[in-house]
């Protein structure tokens, strides 16, 4: 697996729809990703426009850049810290974000979430940001410093589930 992210050339890019984003409750792992998902995704269900709106995704060495009919923006590569298709939607792609600065009220990390027109595509921009970090990574050792600490969840939605599963037949 780890052969594939060496093959995937960045910049690329993805047509999606944007979820939005939520507060996230920590900095990686899906357990923090899941109620934000579910959230976004039962307000697009229930919203009167009927989609998220049509973005490009592009995952870039540099970061993460969503390009919309009337906005940009851009998460650097090292404010990301987190990566999954997700487990129940496994269109959807979620990241997990640390922001620059927050309010006393609030958590430093934001949930962004995006539907993709297939699970394989969602699963191409797991791998696209996997490539990222990879190259971040890179970048990093070859200076000597780092900002921040990421990770990139490359189980698949079947592999996950069963993770979740052993960690509630633990507890």
């Amino acid at each position: 697996m780890n052969e594939d992210i060496r093959h995937q050339s960045l910049p690329q890019s993805f047509s999606v729809r944007e979820l939005g984003s939520t507060e996230a409750r920590g900095l990686w792992g899906i357990k923090h990703t899941r109620k934000p998902v579910d959230l976004m995704v039962a307000n697009a269900k229930t919203s009167i426009t009927p989609l998220p709106p049509q973005v490009e995704l592009r995952i870039s060495q540099e970061g993460c850049e969503i390009i919309g009919e009337k906005s940009k923006t851009f998460y650097p590569i090292h404010t990301v810290s987190y990566g999954v298709q997700d487990l129940v939607y496994t269109r959807v792609f979620c990241m997990i974000v640390v922001k620059d600065s927050m309010s006393a009220d609030r958590k430093p990390f934001d949930c962004v979430a995006f539907v993709c027109e297939s699970r394989n595509v969602a699963r191409n921009l797991t791998y696209a940001l996997a490539a990222a970090f990879q190259a971040y990574s890179r970048k990093v050792r070859n200076t000597g410093s780092s900002k921040s600490r990421f990770a990139i969840d490359l189980r698949t939605p079947e592999e996950l589930e069963m993770e979740i599963r052993k960690v509630d037949s633990d507890a």
